[in-house]
């Protein structure tokens, strides 16, 4: 089974470069690539983040039948790939439904809030990828494709501050912000402009509820991994709220900001938290532990700068945005290399468990 994970997180990671390399052709960077990997949203979201998500799902889960999700999301992105992209398309929307079977299952093993929340992230997910087969406007498939990131994100997030003491406001705030998403992204095809002002709405709204309730907050003092993984949560919830105003200024007419906004909250919010979560989840998917090293802090920062470069300038001067993806992409391979590093350097240098600890995560000196 370690086995079929490791090839599941090898088609997330072709689904990376391959997005990511697409991504750089759309801004114009000029590189040979082929006309497959334009399709930059269905690699990001599906083969490489849905895989991902699924695949962690599916390990909680410990079922087989899960494992159709990570499956069916990282074939169906090598299929688009190859140039068979209805098929592909296809094929991902297989995901989706494997990720809800999967979700039912939870819910009726522990039908908790955030475990619910999941539920309904991985239908927006099925109407995200639904859109993009019968090719409706890019903004709504985009608005689906990011409410069950965000969702999905907020949900792991809630599931973490449950045992927190909160105002009993907490609650109903947190699901009137998911509301607000859902009904943005429900009014993003009929009424593009008024359901995108809603959903930029519903985006700071999450946000604003991260920065004020997250355990990250208090484990900002903190050291060695926690406190790094909370520099990475905190930035992305305000690239979250900036993403959410810039979603809004969009919609209401002012298409300059669309870059900034899909990318304030794809890679500002959803790759910050990757980069919170993935030194804890990759070693258990991996099922090879890994010491915490404090170069994790680099491709963060270069990550978090050049998107500044990216959006301050992209409005201003095209050198600019082009730079700031191809720094964009930069972070994520370094990022990429680092944990790949770090991951060498623990098998090497100590025995551990097969799965990080805290112990594990503790920073040494």
């Amino acid at each position: 089974m370690a086995g079929g994970r490791l090839v599941l997180l090898a088609l997330a990671g072709a689904s990376l470069v391959a997005g990511v390399l697409g991504g750089l052709a759309r801004l114009g960077v000029p590189i040979a690539v082929p006309h497959a990997v334009v399709d930059h949203g269905a690699l990001m979201t599906g083969g490489f983040l849905g895989t991902v998500i699924s695949l962690e799902r599916a390990i909680a889960l410990g079922k087989p039948y899960a494992y159709g999700a990570p499956l069916c999301a990282g074939v169906g992105a090598v299929l688009v790939l190859a140039g068979w992209r209805e098929p592909g398309l296809l094929v991902s929307l297989a995901a989706p439904l494997f990720l809800l079977a999967a979700g039912i299952a939870l819910v009726r093993r522990q039908p908790l809030a955030h475990i619910k929340l999941l539920f309904v992230a991985s239908i927006a997910w099925l109407v995200g990828n639904a859109s993009n087969l019968f090719a409706a406007p890019p903004n709504a498939t985009a608005a689906w494709w990011f409410a069950f990131l965000v969702l999905t994100i907020a949900a792991e997030r809630l599931e973490m501050t449950r045992l927190m003491r909160r105002p009993r406001i907490a609650s109903p705030l947190f699901a009137a912000a998911v509301a607000l998403v859902l009904a943005g992204a429900l009014l993003a095809l009929p009424m593009p402009a008024a359901g995108g002002v809603v959903y930029g709405a519903g985006l700071f709204a999450v946000a604003a509820w991260c920065l004020a309730f997250d355990l990250a907050r208090r484990t900002l003092s903190t050291e060695g991994f926690s406190r790094y993984a909370a520099v990475a949560l905190l930035a992305g919830y305000a690239w979250l709220a900036f993403g959410g105003i810039a979603w809004a200024a969009m919609s209401a007419g002012n298409a300059r900001w669309r870059d900034a906004a899909l990318h304030a909250v794809g890679l500002g919010f959803v790759i910050s938290m990757v980069l919170a979560h993935a030194p804890v989840v990759v070693p258990v998917i991996a099922r090879r532990a890994m010491r915490y090293t404090p170069m994790l802090y680099l491709p963060l920062a270069l990550l978090h700068i050049s998107l500044l470069v990216r959006i301050a300038g992209g409005p201003l001067a095209f050198a600019a945005r082009e730079w700031g993806g191809i720094l964009n992409a930069a972070a994520l391979l370094a990022f990429a290399g680092t944990l790949a590093w770090a991951l060498v350097r623990t098998t090497r240098t100590a025995a551990g468990p097969a799965a990080p600890t805290r112990k594990t995560w503790r920073s040494r000196g």
